[in-house]
C-alpha cells in the first residue's frame, strides 16, 4: 500500500513539475503563505504605527511601497494583510468543506427521504443572492471577522455538499461498493474506507480553486466596510484607503490591488494543476 501511495505521490509531483503554470501557481501560493506566517519578521515597520508627517510618501528605500494617508507603511500593511486574507479564507473554506463533505456523504449514501430534505435545504440557501445574503447577515450580527467567516461558510456549504452528494451517488452504484454490501460490510466501513478517500481529493481541488474567490469576497466586504474593521490590515481596507486618496496617491490602489491579482492567479493556476495531477488518465500518461 505504501509503495502505491509513493508511486501516486511521485506521479502527482511529476505532473505538477511538467506544468509551468502549475509551478508558477505553487510558487505564488508558497510566497503568500510564507508572507502570512512570517509577517512580523518580514514587515519593515509596525503596520499600525501612525506617522502623519510622512503621509502619502512615495516609494523610496525607506518605504518601498510608500505610505498611506496616516503615514503607515504600505508594504507592512500589505504583508500583514496577507495573514488576514489567508487566515480568513483558509478557515472559512476549511470549515465549509468539512461540513459540506459530511452533509454530502449523508445525502448521497443515506435514505432517500433524508436526501430529499437536505437537497431542499441546499437549493433554498443557493437560491439566495450571495451578496445580499452576506449583507443581511452582517447587518444583523454586526461586522467582524467572526461574522465574515460565518457568512462565507453558510454561502459555501451548499455547493460543496451538492458536489460530494453527486460523487457519492455515483460511487454508491459501483461494483466494489456492491461487493462490500454483499460481504455485509458496515455502512461506517464503506463510508470511511471507500467513499471518503475517493471524494476528498476532488473536494480539495475545488477548495483550492475557491480560496481566491473567498479572498476577493473578504476584500470586497472589507472595502464596503462590512468585513475586517480598521485599523486591522486588510487588502480590502487598503484598497478603500487608496480609492478615497486616489488624487493624492494613485499608487496606493496599485499596491493594494496587486496582491489580490497575484493571489487569485496563484491559487487558480495551482488548482488547475492539481486537477490535472489527480486525473487518472493524465497520471497514466505521466507514468508511461
Amino acid at each position: 500500500m505504501s509503495s502505491v501511495a509513493s508511486l501516486h505521490s511521485r506521479s502527482v509531483w511529476r505532473t505538477l513539475a511538467a506544468d509551468p503554470l502549475g509551478l508558477m501557481g505553487a510558487t505564488l501560493v508558497g510566497l503568500f503563505v510564507l508572507m502570512a506566517l512570517f509577517a512580523p519578521l518580514l514587515a519593515p515597520y509596525d503596520p499600525l504605527k501612525i506617522d502623519v508627517a510622512n503621509k502619502f510618501a512615495g516609494a523610496s528605500l525607506k518605504h518601498l511601497a510608500g505610505t498611506d494617508q496616516l503615514g503607515r507603511d504600505l508594504l507592512s500593511r500589505i504583508i500583514y494583510g496577507a495573514r488576514t486574507a489567508l487566515g480568513i479564507s483558509l478557515l472559512a473554506t476549511g470549515l465549509a468543506g468539512a461540513i459540506g463533505l459530511l452533509l454530502g456523504l449523508i445525502a448521497g449514501y443515506g435514505p432517500r427521504w433524508l436526501d430529499a430534505i437536505l437537497v431542499l435545504c441546499f437549493d433554498s440557501v443557493s437560491s439566495l443572492p450571495m451578496i445580499m445574503f452576506a449583507l443581511a447577515v452582517i447587518t444583523v450580527l454586526g461586522p467582524s471577522v467572526t461574522t465574515l467567516v460565518l457568512v462565507i461558510v453558510l454561502i459555501s456549504i451548499p455547493g460543496y455538499a451538492r458536489f460530494i452528494r453527486a460523487q457519492t451517488l455515483s460511487l454508491a452504484r459501483s461494483d466494489f461498493i456492491m461487493a462490500e454490501r454483499v460481504m455485509d460490510a458496515s455502512h461506517l466501513r464503506i463510508i470511511l474506507r471507500h467513499l471518503l478517500p475517493n471524494v476528498i481529493g476532488q473536494l480539495l481541488i475545488i477548495l483550492s480553486m475557491d480560496i481566491p474567490v473567498v479572498i476577493m469576497l473578504e476584500a470586497g466586504l472589507s472595502y464596503l466596510g462590512f468585513g475586517v474593521r480598521p485599523p486591522t490590515p486588510s487588502w480590502g481596507n487598503i484598497l478603500y484607503d487608496g480609492y478615497v486618496s486616489l488624487r493624492q496617491s494613485p499608487f496606493m490602489v496599485v499596491a493594494a490591488g496587486m496582491p489580490l491579482v497575484l493571489a487569485t492567479l496563484g491559487f487558480t493556476f495551482l488548482g488547475e494543476a492539481l486537477r490535472d495531477a489527480f486525473d487518472p488518465r493524465l497520471q497514466l500518461k505521466v507514468l508511461k
